[in-house]
């Protein structure tokens, strides 16, 4: 697993960012406070405090392209 923090600054960020994970068969969750939800879930995202940063978890060991990908949004 690995894990980082990500900042979605608007709401043109969640859409791309979804888009982004959504390609990749791994599950995904962000964790803020006591809160965890699916990465892949717009409608989960915007129920969180999008003020803060929140922590990325990807289930999965080869995260090479998929860092890559989301490395706009990491902080």
């Amino acid at each position: 697993m690995k894990k980082v923090r990500i900042k979605l600054k608007a709401i043109d960020d969640v859409k791309v960012f979804v888009n982004s994970v959504a390609k990749y068969d791994f599950d995904v969750d962000l964790v803020s406070g006591r809160y965890a939800i699916d990465a892949k879930s717009i409608m989960g995202i915007f129920s969180l405090d999008l003020s803060n940063e929140i922590e990325l978890e990807a289930h999965t060991d080869d995260d090479k392209g998929f860092l890559e990908e989301i490395k706009d949004f990491i902080v």
